[in-house]
């Protein structure tokens, strides 16, 4: 490296304060999973909007067990067409309007009916009635900008009227695979070559982090045309991450075809591992990663350092990745640089608990298998014990919208 390399935390810190959230978009709230809320949503109204049974039975006036007359129905969407008065019922359904006048309602298991009349037990004001605002008042704020809108947020907003919400821009990305020797899959093996992973691995991580990906090259290890890949990359792009070539080898032309783009550096090297000769800079808005070419060290940086510059772009928190955790291994320290470990994650009575998956190298890509998290171990002399308790990223699981 030209300098000394930077902490982690400096490095994610300079990312930052280059990542400036994007324009919002306005969006159908049928696209909105997934997306990050760029508006604080208050509720236009009560909700419930009106006084609801909770239950199927008889809407009544609350008082001691009696015997009443059934002069109506309050049925879901069709309310009832007068008031209800002393010593009168009406049928209601779950969802139903509560009819002026009645201030309970008596579960149809609890009501004998014959001829026209209900006997009704001992009633309370307010039995089974779902009061209007009861869960959200007029005017109270209900989501906040910078909300990611999982099921439950649009189901909220769905209850508040919302056709459509402005969210934050799903970033960009362009994804840049250098490596003479990789061959995509489905590619028969010649002496010397390996299947490129990098570009699959990359374009799912910023899918993953809410990205869309818009272009994907393989790129000799020549000047000129990754100089070529980069332009297109950067009109293409918020964001462009590129694989391998950013050591100095001789058959590392990225830094010096960032150089000829225009891209500016903000770092180079950082006192990670895996991850050492990462880059970072921006060519005007762009930003762009020259990340490691060893899988596994493009996957860690990537997640470190590009998903929160995504998530920050979309206008979400880029820090709410973290936990404490109690190690369930040893680890030996690095004395120069922080320590990246692929964990399994486990919650147990005293929080969580990772242990690393396997062997730790940078090409050992099925490391990746089965890891909740990575382990940040920090520089050190000897050994991290078993119990002791160290931060850990969380890797996102499951399915998100693309």
């Amino acid at each position: 490296m030209a300098a000394d390399p930077i902490a982690l935390a400096e490095a994610r810190e300079r990312v930052l304060a280059e990542a400036r959230a994007l324009a919002p978009e306005d969006v159908a709230l049928a696209d909105a999973l997934g997306r990050v809320l760029a508006e604080a949503v208050a509720s236009p109204h009560d909700l419930p909007p009106f006084d609801a049974s909770a239950m199927d039975g008889y809407a009544v006036i609350a008082g001691p067990a009696a015997e009443l007359v059934i002069v109506g129905e309050s049925r879901a969407g069709r309310p009832a067409e007068r008031r209800l008065g002393p010593g009168e019922a009406m049928a209601i359904s779950t969802g139903a309007v509560v009819p002026d006048g009645a201030d309970a309602v008596v579960p149809v298991e609890r009501v004998a009916v014959r001829d026209g009349r209900v006997e009704v037990p001992d009633t309370e004001p307010g039995t089974n009635v779902r009061r209007a605002g009861e869960d959200v008042r007029s005017g109270e704020p209900v989501l906040p900008a910078g909300a990611e809108l999982g099921p439950a947020e649009v189901a909220v907003l769905s209850s508040l009227g919302r056709e459509r919400v402005a969210c934050g821009a799903r970033p960009l990305v362009a994804v840049l695979v250098t490596g003479d020797e990789l061959v995509p899959p489905g590619t028969p093996l010649r002496p010397g070559q390996i299947r490129d992973s990098n570009a699959t691995a990359l374009a799912a991580q910023a899918t993953r982090a809410g990205a869309r990906v818009e272009l994907v090259e393989h790129v000799a290890d020549e000047r000129e045309p990754t100089v070529a890949a980069l332009e297109r990359a950067l009109a293409a792009a918020d964001v462009v991450c590129v694989s391998g070539g950013v050591s100095v080898g001789e058959h590392d032309h990225v830094k010096a075809a960032l150089a000829a783009v225009g891209a500016e550096e903000r770092f180079w090297g950082v006192a990670l591992k895996p991850g050492k000769p990462t880059w970072f800079g921006t060519a005007g808005d762009p930003l762009v990663f020259g990340l490691p070419g060893n899988p596994v060290s493009a996957m860690v940086t990537f997640h470190l350092l590009a998903r929160p510059a995504l998530r920050a772009l979309a206008g979400a928190d880029p820090s709410d990745t973290r936990v404490r955790a109690l190690l369930d291994a040893p680890v030996r320290l690095n004395p120069a640089r922080e320590q990246a470990l692929r964990c399994r994650l486990a919650a147990r009575d005293d929080g969580w608990h990772v242990a690393p998956t396997k062997e730790q190298g940078s090409h050992v890509l099925t490391s990746m298998l089965g890891a909740g998290a990575l382990a940040l171990v920090p520089p050190g002399d000897g050994t991290l014990e078993p119990g002791q308790r160290v931060d850990a990223e969380l890797l996102p699981r499951g399915t998100l919208s693309a």
